[in-house]
């Protein structure tokens, strides 16, 4: 089992940034693609980025291309995700999940974390 923390969410107004942080429970994190989705009220899960176990590749969604920076440090069983330029249509719950490989379904993961808001205000 592993247990998935995220943590660096809040309110920014546009054009501001956040830093959000997943921390897993356990010491073979290194072994899992992570993901980052977000979901808005009334809305299915949408898939935000995506990392290899290596960070040899990354994955982003159009809305997140030039915007977010999806990155892990495996020494500390974090992964990250910045996101910069935040616009309104950005608030929702983020969460992270954690996975074989790198996937855009989020049902496809096989642990996810309880998620951290993301208000972005106009």
């Amino acid at each position: 089992q592993v247990q998935l923390v995220e943590s660096g969410g809040g309110l920014v107004q546009t054009g501001g940034s956040l830093r959000l942080s997943c921390v897993a429970s356990r010491r073979t994190f290194s072994n899992y693609a992570m993901g980052w989705f977000r979901q808005a009220p009334g809305k299915e899960p949408e898939f935000v980025a995506a990392v290899t176990w290596s960070s040899g590749s990354t994955y982003y969604a159009d809305s997140a291309k030039g915007r977010f920076t999806i990155s892990r440090d495996n020494a500390k069983n974090t992964v990250y995700l910045q996101m910069n330029s935040l616009k309104p249509e950005d608030t929702a719950v983020y969460y992270c999940a954690a996975g074989d490989v790198p996937r855009l379904i989020a049902t496809s993961y096989d642990y996810r974390g309880q998620g951290t808001q993301v208000t972005v205000s106009s």
